[in-house]
């Protein structure tokens, strides 16, 4: 009887995929340093949420939200909140989840096992298996301060107000030229 449980889970073990990454799930959104998020965004507090939409399209949001013509779409978009200049600049991350899948190993084996074919045996190696997640990472800073989302700074409610009700817009709109006509 502990033989075929011990043959039962090692089979269920070296049949299943064996994650090395997941990617964190954000509900709704999450303001956090984007080093510590990803390491090749900058040091500043960002707004990071999840992306649903295909590639490209917060860009295309943005630049005709902000009638910005193709130009400085990612850097310094400008935006005022009760009089007060305020710039942003966006970046979109991809983290992708990474599990090690080991039955393509385990069957090959099994295979050539079954046929006797072990001297010019192909033995297949463990796949990677890949799952993209796409988030939006935002820093907003102005001309007073560097990071206008640090816990102490004075604007920091007003601006996380501001990018709750664009991130509610961009991910409710699919035709970004309605935008034009709300503002």
């Amino acid at each position: 009887m502990n033989k075929y449980i011990s043959f039962f889970l090692s089979l269920l073990f070296l049949s299943s995929c064996i994650p090395l990454r997941i990617a964190p799930s954000i509900s709704d959104y999450n303001v956090t340093k984007g080093k510590k998020f990803k390491r090749s965004l900058s040091k500043r507090q960002m707004f990071i949420f999840e992306d649903p939409k295909e590639a490209n399209e917060f860009y295309n949001y943005v630049n005709t939200k902000y009638h910005l013509e193709n130009e400085n779409v990612y850097d310094d978009v400008p935006f005022k909140i009760n009089g007060e200049q305020y710039f942003f600049s966006f970046y979109e991350v991809e983290i992708p989840d990474k599990a090690i899948n080991f039955l393509p190993f385990v069957t090959s084996i099994l295979f050539n096992a079954a046929t006797g074919h072990f001297e010019d045996a192909e033995i297949a190696d463990p796949t990677m298996a890949r799952i993209n997640n796409w988030y939006l990472a935002i820093e907003v800073y102005s001309d007073l301060e560097k990071d206008c989302l640090k816990t102490d700074s004075l604007s920091r409610e007003v601006v996380l107000k501001y990018l709750r009700a664009l991130k509610k817009e961009y991910l409710s709109t699919h035709n970004y030229n309605e935008v034009v006509f709300k503002n």
